[in-house]
């Protein structure tokens, strides 16, 4: 079996032979909208009666779509992770790419989509630096390497093409990690329609006839397992080089516009596809509970010697420190349903336990001031003002924040990486050898926190009582020191 020829992953091989009609453009093909988007569209093909079909565009122009190409648009997903404390380990053949179009090499086949009669939506994933003007693409010639610029030619042809009719007009879901990155990418497009001297018309019908959904997306999608690729393909009767593993959570809150679910059926697939008025309460429970989480452990779990998240998740003191942090302190803090925030919650700790991916705690504390700033100061100070008391583990996260920007734990390195400004602010409040010193100047440093928390009650005191007890004991120790002191 070691040495048997495996043949390419292809159409026939994978019973996958159905033509579906093209119905969205994506733009970027890439690791996380294969596991995510294309993974969507695939379900409602194989589950529901809506059958669309995807055009994958090669997104730069180093990039290369010659692979999926070679396998007839076919890989395979793999998805791993824990799901309400069960294992799941499951592999599919995502059949809904029809075809691949590199705009670089074939700009007039890209143009030419623009004239599918049944296409109605974009979906994009360009990364946060995608949804940019570029005031150098100062034509409207082509190829452009702009993305925006990209689909406001796309959208001018279609506009061209179909006489401006109010029913060709596309539903454009993005999915960079941006606030409201629907409505950006129309304001650019409007930008470059200006720029280009394009009809007054084609922005009327922009604005008009065409959908722009603000979106927050959320699934780990580590990609091709480059590491372990035996143990995939060993799992594989044939060659595929273009394999993805994802987890298996997945979240795709949608902003509601013109009816979105009459004209594709998210909600009749079981998967987490909110379709809602307002995505800010669902952007406010991620930042806080999934990427607050991540945070206000960071600093406990290394100086307790902990190396990645599950290490962490799994440890007595951390799994407990991080549950009561998040379920007493930070969700009564959101003013969201409480059952909704404790099964979101509980989704994330199993994430976070995920034996299949290997998150670095190290990878975390890049940034780690900002991330604290944004993730976890916000419920630190709300509860403060809700309850007229410190939150005894946000506090306590704090502290081991600031002992950790020392550099040093014991023998131990720290993994310092942040602007030079921040770790030299540090360097220079840990000359002093006193903790209340250390606290006042760490706490009242507006660069750090765009305020001076000196002027929340108690928390100077409290922040130095935690210093001197991590300096003095192990972390589990110098944590039930600091809430009796608290008590």
């Amino acid at each position: 079996m070691e040495n048997q020829i495996k043949q390419k992953l292809n159409r026939e091989l994978s019973n996958a032979q159905e033509k579906l009609p093209i119905k969205i453009v994506q733009f970027g093909g890439g690791n996380f909208m294969r596991g995510f988007t294309d993974y969507i569209i695939d379900k409602l093909n194989k589950e529901t009666e809506w059958k669309g079909g995807i055009v994958n565009l090669q997104a730069t122009p180093t990039g290369s779509i010659q692979k999926m190409e070679e396998q007839d648009n076919l890989y395979t997903l793999f998805t791993r992770g824990i799901k309400k404390g069960e294992i799941i380990d499951a592999k599919q053949v995502i059949s809904a790419i029809q075809k691949s179009v590199n705009p670089y090499a074939n700009y007039n086949e890209f143009l030419a989509l623009a004239k599918e009669e049944e296409l109605e939506f974009i979906f994009s994933n360009t990364t946060e630096t995608g949804i940019a003007y570029d005031e150098t693409e100062v034509s409207y010639e082509g190829p452009h390497r702009n993305f925006p610029a990209k689909i406001t030619v796309l959208l001018h042809e279609r506009f061209k093409h179909f006489n401006g009719a109010a029913d060709k007009g596309l539903r454009i879901i993005p999915c960079e990690l941006i606030e409201d990155n629907a409505f950006a990418l129309r304001e650019i497009i409007v930008k470059y329609a200006q720029l280009w001297s394009l009809e007054e018309e084609f922005v009327q019908w922009i604005n008009q006839y065409n959908y722009f959904h603000n979106t927050l997306v959320d699934r780990i999608v580590p990609g091709y397992p480059k590491d372990d690729v035996e143990t995939y393909e060993d799992q594989l009767n044939y060659e595929d080089q273009m394999m993805v593993v994802s987890e298996c959570f997945l979240l795709f809150v949608i902003q509601e516009a013109g009816n979105l679910n009459e004209r594709i059926p998210f909600n009749k697939i079981n998967e987490q596809i909110l379709v809602v008025e307002d995505i800010q309460p669902y952007r406010l429970r991620k930042v806080r509970i999934l990427n607050g989480g991540h945070t206000l452990m960071l600093a406990p779990a290394i100086l307790s010697g902990q190396e990645t998240v599950k290490e962490s998740i799994d440890n007595p003191f951390i799994g407990k420190f991080l549950s009561d942090a998040i379920f007493n302190e930070v969700n009564p803090t959101l003013g969201l349903d409480e059952a909704e925030l404790k099964e979101f919650a509980e989704e994330v700790f199993d994430r976070f336990r995920n034996p299949f991916i290997k998150h670095y705690l190290a990878s975390i504390a890049l940034y780690f001031v900002s991330k604290f700033k944004v993730r976890v100061l916000p419920s630190l100070l709300t509860y403060v003002e809700t309850n007229g008391k410190l939150p005894v583990n946000l506090t306590f996260s704090l502290a081991s924040l600031i002992r950790f920007y020392q550099g040093n734990f014991g023998e131990k390195t720290l993994p310092l990486n942040d602007e030079e400004g921040v770790v030299a602010k540090f360097k220079e409040i840990w000359k002093n050898e006193d903790y209340e010193k250390v606290a006042e100047l760490a706490l009242s440093e507006t660069l750090f926190w765009d305020t001076d928390l000196t002027q929340v009650e108690g928390l100077k005191t409290a922040v130095a009582k935690a210093l001197y007890e991590i300096d003095h004991h192990d972390m589990e120790t110098a944590y039930n020191h600091f809430v009796q002191f608290n008590s």
